[in-house]
């Protein structure tokens, strides 16, 4: 694994905690309105219909087109499908505005830190430039670059993502380690050339878990359990 130069990291569920921090969110403005519900569950389908929405509308890519669009779109219609009709469009909006305020898993800081310390580490990511700084900065999590696909105009997890992103770092895909809690994620990567190495995020979903769609059999060159342990592997 010596040809490793740029570590490239899945940052939704990998770095950022987004099912407390939604999950928290729901039910606040739920609290507010007087609606009971099964918010961490509303959550969890609020996320898949947000990625669903990426890999589609990512098709008919505009330079207006990014996760903030989506999450803004798919929690109205999450709640429509759930027949909760009190939700405002400032609460829409809010919701949309919380992925901006979650936090970051409590290993990320200083394994990040780390692994730059020997390695390129960008984020790769579907999410915007700006839920990035605004979510990684206050953290303390700092990147050497962030590729957001919004920038790229192709979005992961498309193999022509990682090719243009290691295209971007003036390195081949062989040279690249997605870093990710998502198989789905680490297949398509390999597919186009890197190397791989799953972090476990076992509460990325709550109680219920990873839902069946994320899932593959894909073998990683690395498993971890954080980053901590993903950075003793690498050596740094």
């Amino acid at each position: 694994m010596n040809s490793i130069k740029a570590l490239t990291f899945d940052t939704g569920g990998t770095i950022l905690d987004w099912h407390s921090g939604i999950s928290a969110k729901l039910a606040e403005i739920g609290q507010a309105r007087d609606i009971k519900a099964d918010w961490a569950a509303i959550t969890n389908e609020y996320r898949m219909a947000s990625l669903m929405g990426m890999t589609s509308g990512a098709e008919d890519f505009s330079p207006d087109f990014n996760i903030d669009y989506v999450h803004r779109d798919a929690i109205q219609k999450v709640m429509e499908a759930n027949q909760i009709s009190a939700f405002s469009d400032d609460d829409f909006d809010a919701v949309r505005d919380a992925w901006h305020e979650l936090g970051c898993w409590p290993d990320v800081a200083d394994g990040t830190s780390r692994m730059r310390s020997k390695y390129i580490a960008a984020s790769l990511t579907i999410l915007s430039v700006r839920l990035i700084v605004d979510t990684c900065k206050p953290a303390g999590v700092f990147w050497d670059a962030v590729i957001s696909c919004e920038m790229m105009g192709v979005y992961k997890p498309r193999e022509l993502a990682y090719a243009r992103a290691a295209n971007w770092l003036q390195l081949e895909p062989s040279q690249c380690l997605m870093v990710a809690a998502h198989n789905l994620d680490l297949a398509a990567a390999a597919k186009a050339g890197y190397k791989t190495a799953f972090v476990a995020r076992p509460m990325e979903w709550g109680e219920p878990g990873e839902p069946d769609f994320m899932k593959n059999d894909h073998k990683p060159d690395f498993v971890a359990d954080s980053f901590d342990d993903l950075a003793d592997q690498l050596g740094c």
